[in-house]
């Protein structure tokens, strides 16, 4: 009796196959995809990563190739600017719309070969395979090939003279920095987003030991910066709940409060919860108030973890309205988040001009609804994460000039660590990308934020 016999597969489904089963190619295609999501259809990279709620594909991965994702697409987010130069440098005219995944297949494969330490074969090979597999790509898998094994051959040529700091800043938010900050400090902003940001840590008490402890230094006002990184929830002291994760200059704007001890204080858009651990271990009764309930039951898992308390609300806060007025106030408004770009990557590719003007018409209506929950003689600290004057200075200028009853206190240098640096003529606080220089081992850098302290008369 003859053997059954099955169908005959198409080659190129007997190819898609074998591709998907190479060792590397799924996190390669998932890096693509990824990216893709971020750039065109702007799409926060934190929420693509998410191992709970994240793109299907990443979730599906073991995680030595989750972290294989991560590393690629923050490496093509970082460099975007000389990648897409690099290949306008290679490339005779442009690649057509509706190609599939050809740019982000090339930019992922661009980004392993020139900044992250993956041989150029594998890079190319997998690449290649990858655009054999996608419909619309597979008509350009032998000029991604072309394209890749040129920049192998030519790498030093072709990169000689790309101006990095000047090409990975979309030219908008250039502009931008430039006209606030100046030329060179744009650029010096702008070289410091190409590195990682270290891992910070707040500490509930004794810096200096949990610095020993952890291998790390103080910087800052007591923050303890680590040397290396790895799991966080590995590390000395985390179930003990000696410390929570929190930027060096995302800890300054709760220090302008002074002494809270006792003291009725409100943390405003307190998601992630950093500032709201601040108050309630600086010995204040925190009132937390966010509008994301997802993101406060974080909140609420940290604050047991490190064994603090507050009072947890979840609502906007055009809508909320308190029992009673506070002693103080922190309002860290929503912003544009371009002082994390070191953190977030993605940030410089998915914010446009307009998303600085909608924020900032939100700010301005939330900073003058929660002033008028202070007490007399209160302070209230307005914050943002963004380098924009439009979310900082602008606000605070057109408030004091349009609200009576307020004054400006202005920053002291003592009160944040000895950071002069970072105070303005005005008195505000100003941290930048570029502030704080780092050693060999420990890096430097600070997450861009502006804080202003406003008294009740």
């Amino acid at each position: 009796m003859a053997k059954p016999t099955r169908p005959k597969q198409k080659q190129g489904a007997q190819n898609g196959a074998e591709n998907r089963e190479k060792p590397g190619f799924a996190a390669r295609k998932v890096a693509a995809d990824i990216l893709g999501n971020v750039v065109h259809k702007y799409r926060p990279l934190d929420g693509e990563l998410d191992t709970g709620s994240g793109h299907s594909g990443f979730r599906a991965l073991a995680v030595n190739d989750r972290s294989l994702v991560r590393a690629i697409v923050g490496a093509a987010l970082r460099h975007r600017g000389e990648i897409s130069e690099i290949l306008n440098r290679l490339l005779d005219r442009d690649i057509p719309e509706k190609t599939g995944r050809v740019l982000d297949i090339l930019h992922v494969a661009i980004a392993q070969m020139l900044y992250l330490d993956i041989p150029d074969r594998a890079s190319v090979s997998l690449a290649v395979d990858h655009a054999s597999v996608d419909k619309r790509a597979r008509p350009y898998k032998g000029l991604v090939n072309g394209v890749l094994r040129r920049l192998g051959r030519e790498q030093e040529e072709i990169t000689a003279d790309l101006d990095a700091d000047r090409l990975n800043t979309p030219d908008w938010l250039f502009e931008s920095w430039a006209e606030t900050y100046g030329e060179e400090q744009a650029r010096a902003i702008a070289a410091a987003h190409k590195r990682e940001a270290a891992l910070d840590l707040t500490v509930k008490q004794d810096p200096d030991t949990w610095a020993q402890r952890l291998e790390g230094t103080v910087v800052g006002a007591g923050t303890v910066r680590l040397s290396k990184k790895g799991a966080v929830d590995k590390l000395d002291g985390f179930d003990e709940g000696a410390w929570w994760v929190q930027d060096a200059a995302a800890s300054l704007p709760a220090r302008l409060l002074g002494d809270i001890e006792g003291k009725q204080v409100a943390d405003l858009c307190a998601a992630p919860g950093g500032k709201t651990a601040q108050l309630a271990a600086a010995g204040a009764n925190v009132t937390a108030v966010d509008i994301s309930k997802s993101r406060l039951k974080r909140v609420g898992e940290n604050l047991a973890r490190l064994n603090l308390t507050a009072e947890i609300v979840a609502s906007d806060l055009r809508e909320w309205e308190p029992e009673a007025p506070f002693d103080a106030l922190l309002l860290d408004a929503p912003c544009s988040a371009t002082g994390t770009i070191r953190r977030h990557p993605d940030v410089a590719w998915i914010k446009r001009p307009r998303d600085i003007e909608k924020l900032a018409e939100i700010q301005a209506e939330l900073l003058r609804r929660v002033a008028g929950w202070l007490k007399p003689g209160g302070l209230l600290v307005y914050c943002t994460c963004s380098l924009e004057r439009s979310e900082g200075e602008g606000q605070i200028g057109a408030f004091l000039s349009e609200v009576a009853g307020f004054e400006l206190i202005p920053v002291l240098a003592d009160e944040i660590g000895g950071l002069s640096q970072c105070i303005t003529s005005e008195g505000y606080l100003r941290t930048l990308p570029s502030h704080l220089t780092g050693t060999e081992s420990i890096p430097g850098g600070l997450d861009g934020f502006f804080a202003a302290r406003l008294k009740r008369l």
